[in-house]
């Protein structure tokens, strides 16, 4: 069994209704129809929700999103409507709320990838491919590919691993013409946002984004939804610490998915045992380097 350790009770705000608690964040619907998003300060890693929380991880991924979305506004719309906290809230909602426009979600996990890790290494390792896309021999963990590429996955429930898929599944599943959307929007943003972090001495080695249809107008629109290009979407590197052939120091959660699966930990990942409690050390390293990619990305002190 996989899933959350202890899942969350929703808040009860008045006017708002419960949608969906989610590993990270909890959705809700206003009296206007649109969407309530709330980051938490909850971690996930290997299908489980952790029993440990990162303060202020919440905070950081809003306002990183926040300030991404800026950065793309001129070739993407996105979902953001406010970032206003509804009235009776509980407190602890300030910094970690969008007011969302409420969008028709595309079944499609949008990732992008300008090198290899992750599942992408596992894959290619195998077969030479990643997402049936053939790549060149003598690539090793870590190693920068010869361009961007998209690379789809199905988006997948709570407890339950993404599908790496095949562009040709995608075109079957939303139509060649949405697809072909999707592919362009990925890799569009993908490069935007690479740019930018390797001006800010950060590699954004691959990264997963969620789209859906505005529907509000005459046509409908794709816009960018969900969080963006946030350390738990996306793998940051240290530039200067780039080494290919070796796992990347990283500023996401792979120094929490390192501690797990090492024998200090206690764990077996291939138990159904829940993973333990985070020692003090792994919360306040890890909440380190979340403010360090927020810090180096923005140009802006975090507080």
């Amino acid at each position: 069994m996989t899933g959350f350790v202890e899942k969350p009770g929703p808040a009860q705000v008045p006017g708002l209704v419960h949608l969906h608690t989610g590993k990270v964040r909890d959705l809700y619907r206003n009296q206007d129809g649109n969407l309530v998003m709330v980051a938490s300060d909850r971690l996930s890693a290997y299908d489980w929700v952790l029993p440990t929380e990162i303060p202020d991880k919440g905070r950081i991924l809003t306002r990183l999103s926040l300030w991404w979305f800026e950065q793309l506004t001129d070739m993407l719309p996105n979902h953001v409507l406010s970032t206003e906290v509804p009235a009776g809230a509980p407190a602890d909602w300030e910094g970690r709320t969008m007011i969302c426009r409420s969008l028709r979600m595309v079944p499609v996990e949008c990732v992008a990838r300008g090198y290899l890790a992750g599942s992408g290494l596992a894959e290619y390792e195998e077969s030479r491919t990643v997402c049936g896309l053939a790549l060149p021999d003598g690539l090793e963990n870590g190693s920068e590919l010869p361009g961007s590429i998209f690379t789809p996955a199905t988006k997948a429930a709570v407890g339950e691993h993404d599908e790496n898929v095949a562009y040709e599944e995608v075109a079957r599943e939303v139509g060649p013409e949405t697809a072909a959307e999707l592919r362009q929007a990925t890799l569009a943003a993908y490069d935007r946002g690479r740019e930018i972090a390797r001006e800010r001495g950060i590699i954004l080695a691959d990264t997963k984004f969620e789209f859906g249809w505005d529907e509000t107008g005459d046509e409908p629109v794709l816009t960018l939804a969900d969080e963006v290009l946030t350390p738990d979407s996306s793998r940051f590197w240290p530039a200067e610490q780039w080494q290919p052939g070796r796992s990347q120091p990283s500023f996401d959660k792979q120094y929490v998915r390192d501690w797990l699966t090492s024998a200090a930990s206690g764990w077996d990942r291939t138990s159904e045992q829940p993973p333990p409690a985070l020692p003090a050390e792994v919360v306040e390293a890890t909440r380190a380097r979340y403010i360090e990619a927020y810090e180096r990305l923005t140009g802006v002190p975090w507080s």
